[in-house]
This record gives structure tokens, C-alpha cells and sequence, in this order.
């Protein structure tokens, strides 16, 4: 079917029932490109997902590795459902760090995002203020505010009902199965129960094997009346990501080898070494240090500012190498980030792939 340049149909050819499709998809990609830059193109897991959540207000699990795009299907899924007149989306983000990652993110895609968090709890009156004007696009709450009595029995209710998108961020910590499982999380499974009916639900995850995924795609289903989930998963290989093992039993050794890899440019660009302890993130950093390297420490006993500190040292490269506990997790967003070492190992090969998953997204090679 050939169209005029302003997109209508020609009278004397039939109608072509794949017109709005390619009418949305056209503006899907156009908030993509403002997302992700000029010359990005949406791969069809994503248009999938994005079809299914504007088009049809399914159900959805979007598995897929780090670095694909999982954001983007939200933002941009998003932005088509508030042009059509919908709610404002709902994110259950984990993490402080993911939230600010997710606010910057809707940003640049011209998308009006707020968190309701512990570190901002004077500003929530305004928040609720600005969703009740529908002049926010995003809210982003953490699990743990869902099982707050009164935001539970004051605010949800109104929320859900306005929402236009609920979404589920790190879909894993939903499963009782899931590396991370996290107990607020199955507050979830009562708010989809409570749903209206035709408001889309997304969760996304990296790090979900089979088992997990089966879990997760029957907790989404709770209190739906239409089709089943739709569930998207892709592989989860990355080939930007060399793995490799060093056999060095003292720990001594462990550190020499480590010292050395971080000045003479075997470990490339700046990077993350993971401890499991956090004794031992500040004992190898000052140890680091007294070698010549560039090194900080980050665990969970940090206050807020410290940590930001160090991630943003990270993410600009002051630093060579931030050397963390498991608390620098889900939402440290660093596309060049060259290299991620474990000096020890983490407690499941899910929590290694997600680990190491910080590195290689924007570089060709990464350790």
C-alpha cells in the first residue's frame, strides 16, 4: 500500500490493517532515538514489548540481558500511553542508586520522572500533588514504601487506579526463587490483584533462569482477566565480556597479581573489584593506594554521600578502581566501564553474571 507523505492511505487502494502498528512503532522509534541517540533502531524484543504494553494493556516479562534496553521499553511505552491520555507510570524500583539512573534516563527522553523515597520524605506531599495533576510522568517507589500503612492504604489506591503503566524493575527480587529475593516485593503480587482492569504491567529482569521466569510470569498474572503474560527472553551472552580465572591461592598473591594488572594496563579503563567483606573492600584499597593506584572503597556502611561520591568518582574516572562490596549492585550505571574482578566468589553464578554485567555496555571489550 503507498501512503501520501502525511501518512494517509491513497482512495483508491484498500485499507491496510497494518497502518496504526507502523504508525506507532514510527512513534516509538522517534522517542527511542531521543533516548539512546540519533541512529538507534528498536530491536523487536523491544517493539514487542512495547506493542503488547500501549496496544493490547497485556501483561508482560521482559527477560534480557544488561545493557539491552529494558528502560527503554518503559520510557518509551510510557510516553505513547501519556500522548493517548493515560496515567502516569508507576516504577517498584530496589535501589536509591537505580532510581537516580532511571530519573536521568527519563529525562533525557523528555519524560518527567519523581522518586518517593526514604532520603526525600519532605517532599512527598508535593509528589502526591504533582501525580494528582497528572504533571508527573514516572513515580518511582521503592517495595518497602508499598508496605508502608499509610502510603498502602492512602496513597496506593488512588495511584493504581489513575496509573496508566505499573512497572516492576529487577523482576527477580518478586520470586521466591529469584538470587535476591526481596520480602517487600511480594506486597506486588496484592497490588496486581487489585488492578483495574486494562492497565499494563511490566517486569523486567536480567538475571532470571527458567524456574525464576516461570514464577515471575504467574505472580504478573494475579487478579488479570485477559490472555496470559506475554513473556520476552532473550540471550543473555554478552560478547563484549572476556571471563577469565587467576588460580592464586594466597592472598597476598591475590593482591600482587592485582597491583600490578592496575598499572600496567592489563585491567583497562577504570573498573570495580569486588570483596566479600567489608573489612577486606577498605584493606585492599589502602593497600592499592600505597602501590600507586587510584583506588577507593564502597560498602554498605558508607553513608549516602560517601557512596555517591565514590560512584560518581567511578563513573567519571577519577578513580581507577572502586573497590566494593556486594552493596554496589542493581542501578551503578557506567557504559565504559572496563573491567569488574572478584577477589572471591559471589554467592551464586547469578549474582556473578550480574555483577560483571556493569561492565562492557558501551566498549568494545571489557575484562
Amino acid at each position: 500500500m503507498s501512503e501520501t507523505p502525511g501518512g494517509q492511505t491513497r482512495d483508491h487502494e484498500p485499507p491496510d490493517p497494518q497502518a496504526p502498528d507502523r504508525g506507532l512503532r514510527g512513534e516509538a522509534e522517534r522517542h527511542l532515538r531521543a533516548l539512546a541517540g540519533e541512529h538507534a533502531k528498536l530491536r523487536e524484543d523491544q517493539w514487542s514489548a512495547i506493542s503488547a504494553l500501549v496496544a493490547d494493556r497485556k501483561r508482560t516479562l521482559v527477560v534480557q540481558r544488561t545493557g539491552w534496553g529494558k528502560s527503554a521499553v518503559y520510557f518509551i511505552a510510557t510516553a505513547l500511553l501519556r500522548a493517548s491520555g493515560a496515567g502516569p507510570t508507576v516504577i517498584v524500583s530496589p535501589l536509591l542508586a537505580l532510581m537516580r539512573n532511571q530519573v536521568e534516563a527519563a529525562d533525557r527522553a523528555g519524560i518527567h520522572a519523581r522518586t518517593i523515597n526514604s532520603a526525600n520524605a519532605q517532599e512527598w506531599e508535593r509528589i502526591y500533588a504533582e501525580v494528582g495533576d497528572s504533571t508527573v510522568d514516572v513515580l518511582l517507589v521503592s517495595p518497602e514504601r508499598l508496605n508502608n500503612p499509610g502510603f498502602r492504604d492512602q496513597v496506593l489506591p488512588k495511584l493504581t487506579e489513575a496509573a496508566g503503566l505499573i512497572v516492576i524493575d529487577e523482576g527477580h527480587c518478586i520470586s521466591d526463587w529469584g538470587h535476591d529475593f526481596r520480602p517487600d516485593y511480594r506486597r506486588i503480587r496484592t497490588l496486581l490483584q487489585i488492578l483495574p482492569e486494562g492497565i499494563p504491567v511490566l517486569a523486567t529482569t536480567a538475571t532470571a533462569n527458567a524456574r525464576v521466569a516461570r514464577d515471575i510470569a504467574e505472580q504478573l498474572g494475579a487478579g488479570a482477566t485477559s490472555a496470559d503474560v506475554l513473556v520476552l527472553r532473550g540471550p543473555l551472552d554478552r560478547q563484549s565480556l572476556h571471563l577469565a580465572v587467576v588460580s592464586l591461592p594466597a592472598a597476598h598473591q591475590r593482591l600482587a597479581w592485582l597491583a600490578e594488572h592496575l598499572t600496567d594496563g592489563g585491567l583497562p579503563g577504570s573498573g570495580i573489584v569486588y570483596t566479600l567483606t567489608v573489612a577486606a573492600a577498605y584493606e585492599t584499597a589502602a593497600f592499592l593506594r600505597d602501590q600507586g593506584v587510584n583506588a577507593a572503597a564502597y560498602s554498605g556502611k558508607d553513608d549516602q554521600a560517601q557512596r555517591l561520591q565514590a560512584e560518581d568518582d567511578l563513573r567519571n574516572n577519577r578513580v581507577k578502581a572502586l573497590i566494593a562490596t556486594s552493596a554496589l549492585g542493581m542501578g551503578f550505571d557506567k557504559p565504559d566501564l572496563g573491567f569488574v574482578v572478584h577477589l572471591g566468589a559471589p554467592q551464586s553464578p547469578v549474582s556473578y553474571y550480574q555483577q560483571i554485567g556493569r561492565a562492557g555496555r558501551g566498549v568494545a571489550s571489557a575484562q
